[in-house]
């Protein structure tokens, strides 16, 4: 089949369909799958065409799935060995009192940019940061607006699903993403703690009872911290090198391009070792895995409605679209992350839709690849945690807030992600 031969209709159908079917509950992967057959057959395709389509989608998002499933190693061995979070406590007892909001934001950001989850990242750090709440007398819609615009700073710049789609969608090694991210990640921590440092007053406080409750089940086994930074920092060192050979101008470490593929499970292999825990490896890599195979199935029906799209002539109408609106090219990137990540209210199938749907129709516009890779991305975290996702529910629960509480913090998220997608835009859409 050609790019051309399903009407742009059915690829709106289905993919509206899909919506649809997540807002009602019904699992993601199924709904973009169904979304993806209905679409298909309204835009004119039989059965044999259809499942070509779905096939050859789901084939397309495979490096993706396999670097997911390496990265479930290192994400196992960071939260199962209390790593991650006595990297937070650290943080969080250093920079405590009055610089309360930053000490939260930054932990929590540090937590993701080391390749932990951000759901995961805000349930690591909430405890303490309801304690730190309670004692400084802030609101609980503050404490997650901090720790949520952390976490959506450390998103970018971390090995975690959403990068290595944004690479992987734009043919870009992860490490270059991660870097490109840095900047917009600096604004947002920076917007993140000004925000919440303004409306901490705002809304319902942590009572002394919830404190209490959390004393009672804090976890005290937890490793010191020289031996929970070895994981992430040989990560981090093993990831930079061939940027850092390009930058220097050294040839050999340039030419040194190790995926994060092998780069992830050794980090953690290496970390479990030096923890002293080599024993509980298999248990890690066990519940790395675990925690990755929701996303890796949502990736997958992500892909079946991206070979949708691409089939269609969707993206050429909205390049279309564009251009008649007289709105530089520059903005169909961000644009298309913000839509897709809005309409699955998820960061990396947002990124994985967005990129596998629309790259070679943002790349038509001249922007580069890095450049599409990180206004992508960036416009991925502008409205991702609406209420049909998951992530919502898990920080409402993580902090014990009431529907209302939640859905207050919800404009202030958004700020801190049209900020880190207005900088990438800036950075990479005309200044470089």
């Amino acid at each position: 089949m050609t790019a051309l031969d399903i009407s742009w209709i059915g690829a709106l159908c289905g993919l509206a369909l899909a919506i649809i079917f997540i807002l009602f509950k019904l699992a993601p992967t199924y709904s973009l799958i169904i979304g993806a057959i209905v679409g298909a057959f309204i835009g004119g395709a039989d059965f044999t065409e259809t499942i070509s389509i779905l096939v050859s989608g789901t084939q397309s998002v495979q490096g993706t799935v396999i670097r997911i499933i390496a990265a479930g190693v290192f994400a196992g061995v960071m939260m199962e060995s209390g790593a991650a979070e006595t990297i937070a406590k650290v943080i969080v007892d250093k920079l405590g009192g009055t610089k309360a909001m930053l000490s939260l934001a930054l932990a929590t950001m540090i937590i993701t940019a080391v390749g932990v989850f951000i759901p995961v990242a805000v349930l690591i750090v909430a405890p303490i940061a309801l304690s730190v709440g309670n004692k400084m007398g802030y609101s609980k819609i503050a404490i997650l607006l901090a720790l949520s615009g952390g976490g959506k700073a450390g998103n970018i710049i971390s090995p975690n699903p959403n990068t290595i789609a944004a690479a992987g969608g734009f043919d870009l090694d992860v490490n270059q993403v991660m870097i490109g991210g840095l900047i917009p990640a600096i604004f947002g921590i920076a917007v993140t703690v000004i925000v919440a440092s303004i409306i901490k007053r705002k809304g319902t406080k942590v009572t002394d009872e919830e404190v209490e409750e959390l004393e009672k089940s804090n976890s005290t086994d937890l490793p010191g911290l020289s031996k929970a930074l070895i994981t992430p920092v040989i990560a981090i060192i093993l990831l930079m090198i061939s940027p850092i050979g390009s930058m220097l101008g050294i040839e050999g470490l340039a030419k040194l391009n190790i995926d994060s593929l092998f780069i992830l499970p050794f980090a953690a292999i290496v970390g479990t070792l030096a923890l002293g825990k080599g024993k509980d490896l298999l248990n890690y890599c066990t519940a790395g895995l675990d925690r990755m195979t929701p996303t890796i199935l949502i990736i997958i029906g992500a892909g079946a409605i991206g070979g949708l799209i691409t089939a269609s002539d969707l993206p050429q109408q909205v390049v279309a679209l564009v251009e008649a609106s007289g709105i530089s090219g520059t903005f169909l990137a961000p644009i298309a992350g913000i839509l897709m990540a809005a309409a699955t209210a998820s960061t990396s199938t947002g990124v994985i839709l967005a990129t596998g749907s629309f790259s070679e129709a943002i790349l038509d516009t001249g922007v580069a690849p890095m450049a599409a890779a990180v206004m992508t991305h960036t416009g991925a975290t502008v409205i991702d945690h609406l209420p049909h996702g998951t992530y919502f529910h898990v920080t409402r629960n993580a902090m014990n807030m009431s529907m209302a509480d939640r859905m207050k913090v919800v404009g202030y998220e958004s700020i801190v992600g049209i900020t880190m997608a207005t900088i990438a835009i800036i950075l990479f859409g005309f200044v470089l």
